[in-house]
């Protein structure tokens, strides 16, 4: 199969793999525990804290491991920081999204312009809120956004601030510190690591309360007996996406130049956000005349995978939220398909991928 969509999720590393093997088998000790067996687990769990805090620049102290970058976003804003109003956008992932309305008396969703930056003037016309989250790169788009300036923005306020950080890992270089946020969100399986793992990252200790209680594992904030094999693989893939990240970046961007240069020559695309800094990885087109659900089937059935633009919600086709913000006509959005490309992927593969699409837009019309 030709695997286009990375930031879906991406394949487990076999270097990965070798790292958690011992863990998922004779290195079962449970590493609340004091003999040696546990002591092993222990002491892997905090060198993959240290080897995640490298990619980032932050403490190791800092980082909480939870399930994923949904559980760490719901941490973030469900754990008692939100006093009186919420400043976000309205393109967060909908683990941000849908944590609001049941958790905050008030919350601002600031809009996007044309290319998907969130909007700065939004921010500074805003009144009167005391937590801020935005995101570090949109899933959708691929678009980066201003998250050190608007901390800046916010922080003149006092306010506190958290970025989704997940679609960024990996692919472009992240410095908390220097990013001013208070709090940040990443996951595993985005850089060929294993799923069900996570992290929240506070530079603040006493900033949040925990959702699940039992067990004083990771500071008091979330209980229970740590998954050690993925904690340890999510380690090893931070290790190897600080070390590769020149080349998995100028690798992703070589096939991105090349994919949008094919594509130009297919009547009626439209490359959302092309004009806006992206991460390499990441091309959002709509075609007119096509719906994004059936391209993606279609593609399927010639063995390759893109995910769509649109969400189906009650058997009914809806555009995508994120098209939507950035005011892309309803049409155009339905049509709309992701190709998020990986370190494995090759030009062969691209001009196999055009190819077929060719022949499908060809057929649908």
């Amino acid at each position: 199969m030709i695997y286009f969509d990375h930031n879906a999720t991406t394949a487990l590393d076999d270097r990965v793999l070798e790292e958690m093997l011992p863990f998922l088998g004779q290195l079962y000790g449970n590493p609340s525990g004091l003999y040696r067996l546990a002591r092993i687990s222990r002491s892997a769990i905090e060198t993959a804290r240290e080897r995640i805090a490298l990619l980032i620049n932050a403490n190791p102290e800092h980082i909480i491991f939870t399930s994923g970058g949904t559980e760490a976003n719901n941490l973030a804003l469900k754990s008692g920081l939100l006093k009186r109003h919420l400043i976000t956008s309205k393109i967060e992932h909908p683990s941000i999204l849908e944590s609001c309305p049941n958790h905050v008396s008030n919350t601002t969703r600031v809009g996007v312009d044309y290319n998907g930056l969130i909007s700065e003037q939004e921010i500074v016309d805003s009144s009167d809120f005391d937590f801020a989250s935005f995101m570090l790169v949109n899933n959708e788009t691929g678009v980066i956004q201003e998250v050190k300036k608007i901390a800046q923005i916010v922080k003149e306020r006092g306010v506190l601030v958290h970025t989704d950080a997940v679609q960024a890992l990996g692919k472009i270089k992240i410095d908390m510190q220097d990013l001013g946020v208070d709090l940040m969100s990443i996951s595993s399986h985005k850089i060929y690591g294993p799923k069900g793992c996570g992290a929240l990252i506070s530079n603040q200790s006493g900033l949040m309360n925990a959702l699940m209680t039992g067990g004083g594992q990771e500071k008091d904030l979330r209980a229970g007996t740590e998954n050690v094999a993925a904690i340890v693989g999510f380690g090893k893939a931070a290790e190897l996406a600080r070390l590769e990240l020149e080349e998995r970046q100028a690798h992703s961007l070589k096939l991105r130049n090349y994919l949008e240069q094919q594509l130009q020559g297919i009547h009626a695309i439209k490359i959302f956000s092309g004009q806006a800094q992206r991460i390499s990885n990441t091309v959002q087109i709509g075609i007119q005349g096509c719906v994004g659900e059936m391209l993606l089937m279609q593609l399927d059935q010639q063995n390759i995978a893109v995910s769509s633009g649109s969400a189906c919600a009650s058997n009914e086709e809806a555009s995508s939220y994120v098209l939507a913000a950035m005011a892309i006509e309803p049409q155009l959005a339905q049509s709309a398909i992701r190709v998020s490309l990986g370190k494995n992927n090759t030009l062969e593969e691209i001009d196999i991928f055009v190819q077929k699409l060719k022949q499908i837009i060809a057929t649908n019309r």
